[in-house]
């Protein structure tokens, strides 16, 4: 079942996932920028990564063809903790926020998810433990930011994640709501990390449609 906690259009799409190679001759130079590359925004530099975003808003700013007024960032997982992290450092660049299945709480995220993949998260995004790591991760949390979050906020996730815990999700739509921000919330009680059954695949699409035309095609 859908439940959507309110009733429920362009997007520059934050992605979750990396770029993929494909063959096996690679050369040990290109591997090695590539590794530095993949590593530029891991444990402290992790706001390197959402000053790419800030980049691109003054790309789009000098666009003759573009609105640079009507933008709706949307991404899902990772990509839901950067758009997260637009809506809370760009606040005044964006018309609205799609985060799907994102992370709102380094912290706790790191806590909760699956004890299978937790030693891999910590590598990357800092190990939660150590007291000056979680002093870091604590305050770039985009949940202990959401009093900046000004415009309207569409969350989507599924209860059962393993991954990144729809208590993320819970947090960031209770802190947006308490700040007065227009939050849609959209939670799946049959569905994981992402939306994979048909009815529920259709139903976000077209309340995405909605949300996108409510805040840039209406206006």
């Amino acid at each position: 079942m859908v439940e959507a906690a309110t009733t429920p259009a362009a997007a520059p799409t934050v992605a979750g996932g990396g770029a993929r190679i494909v063959g096996r001759a690679v050369s040990k130079q290109f591997a090695a920028k590539a590794g530095t590359f993949v590593a530029l925004d891991n444990g402290m530099k992790r706001e390197d990564s959402v000053k790419d975003i800030g980049a691109l808003f003054d790309w789009i700013a000098t666009q003759p063809d573009l609105d640079a007024s009507r933008v709706i960032v949307e991404g899902g997982s990772y990509g839901g903790y950067m758009v997260l992290a637009v809506a809370t450092n760009y606040a005044d660049r964006i018309a609205g926020t799609i985060d799907v299945v994102g992370v709102a709480n380094f912290v706790s995220f790191l806590e909760n998810t699956e004890s299978y993949r937790r030693d891999l998260r910590r590598v990357e995004y800092g190990d939660e433990r150590d007291p000056a790591m979680r002093e870091f991760l604590t305050r770039i949390s985009p949940v202990n930011n959401a009093s900046r979050i000004k415009a309207p906020l569409f969350v989507v996730h599924g209860r059962n994640d393993p991954r990144v815990p729809y208590t993320e999700a819970e947090q960031i739509v209770a802190a947006a709501r308490k700040n007065g921000v227009p939050v849609w919330y959209l939670l799946a009680d049959n569905e994981g990390h992402g939306y994979a059954r048909k009815a529920n695949v259709d139903y976000l699409f077209y309340a995405m449609i909605e949300f996108i035309r409510a805040r840039v095609l209406s206006t």
